[in-house]
């Protein structure tokens, strides 16, 4: 909303918008220092005339800015402003999902739509156990420091009454599967507890984040089939954990300084200056999973020229990082879920060259059998 400040007070502003907008909390907390004390994460005021009300957009942080005053603390403590965690969460389970499909069919939406609603619960849910178990490193580290619980606007009471409400829907949306998938889904709430943990006690916290964010490979599979097949499944579910280990490494170099501090461990300190040599390997794991992943499906052309392309966006992703500037850091983890994007739609696209495949090879059967009478 809108002060009286004028053009002065919206110039020295609008660093933090854009900032905030970006998602790197730590310059947005410098800037709103700097800005005259606003707190990091609340829309700008916007200058002009006339009544005061709300700058409108379709962005995920203007959306939740938009909403209730007492709301906003929740919907950023599940970092709704922030969906690219989602993303990374929900792609693996539209990868499985894909390719449990029949031949010359597109993935079922109806699962596709349960898996996206049970992504945005259960990564909300992941966030509010991981800043419970954090909120004292939280306030020590600069891009952490807003977070709603680290920075007191809900109490440690409301966040395990909110983390109840998300896990009970989470159950509702799992009880819509088969038994098979119902137990294997509840599996993965050991990971989505003890992962928080892992970064105080192992230089390998992204190892059990791949384990967690990558369950999906495995559910979503299993939901459409009934169960698990380990010769897609297994490979599937190793390539997102590859996967993981590369954005996540990432992510991680953004806090490597605070993280010395205070002595959280993460793959970033573990690699330090080999960081793109361990990328490249893990790049080169997930690709080959990939490849077997098509060969036991059966996929066709579409499928590998989908993973030529993901080739080809990692190398430029790894060439072109620079684990020293947070930003880029930020921009090369976000640019992740282009990756999922195009495995998926090479996933249906390969699906669908199946069927024209099939009649291709029907047809000329025919035409062989005709021309032997």
């Amino acid at each position: 909303m809108l002060g009286a400040g004028g053009p002065g007070l919206a110039w020295r502003l609008r660093p933090v918008s854009r900032a905030w907008l970006c998602g790197w909390r730590g310059h947005s907390l410098a800037l709103a220092r700097a800005a005259g004390g606003s707190r990091a994460g609340d829309w700008p005021p916007w200058a002009g005339r006339g009544p005061r009300w709300r700058r409108l957009s379709l962005s995920a942080a203007g959306v939740v800015n938009s909403a209730p005053r007492p709301l906003q603390p929740y919907l950023r403590l599940m970092r709704l402003d922030k969906p690219i965690g989602t993303w990374l969460l929900y792609l693996p389970c539209t990868w499985s999902i894909g390719l449990a499909a029949e031949p010359g069919c597109f993935p079922d939406w109806y699962m596709l739509s349960l898996f996206g609603t049970g992504a945005v619960l259960m990564r909300g849910a992941g966030c509010t156990i991981n800043d419970m178990w954090d909120r004292d490193y939280d306030k020590k580290v600069a891009r952490t420091a807003t977070r709603p619980i680290a920075a007191g606007d809900i109490s440690t009471f409301q966040s395990f009454v909110f983390l109840g409400g998300q896990l009970t829907l989470a159950l509702g949306i799992l009880l819509c599967l088969n038994y098979y998938s119902i137990v294997l889904g509840a599996a993965s709430l050991l990971f989505v507890i003890t992962y928080p943990l892992m970064k105080r006690i192992t230089y390998w916290p992204q190892l059990v984040l791949g384990f967690t964010f990558n369950w999906g490979a495995l559910l979503g599979w299993s939901a459409v089939k009934g169960s698990c097949d380990p010769s897609v499944c297994l490979p599937l579910y190793f390539s997102g954990i590859m996967w993981t280990l590369m954005y996540d490494t990432i992510y991680a170099h953004q806090d490597k300084i605070e993280d010395v501090l205070i002595g959280v461990k993460s793959t970033a300190l573990r690699f330090h200056e080999n960081t793109k040599q361990w990328l490249s390997g893990f790049s080169v794991a997930m690709l080959g999973a990939l490849g077997l992943v098509g060969v036991n499906t059966g996929q066709t052309a579409p499928y590998y020229t989908a993973l030529a392309a993901v080739g080809a966006h990692l190398t430029h992703q790894i060439y072109t990082l620079d684990i020293h500037r947070p930003e880029d850091c930020w921009h090369k983890f976000a640019s992740n879920r282009t990756i999922g994007i195009i495995v998926f739609l090479g996933i249906v696209l390969g699906n669908l060259w199946k069927e024209k495949k099939t009649e291709e090879t029907k047809k000329n059967t025919d035409n062989r059998i005709q021309n032997c009478k």
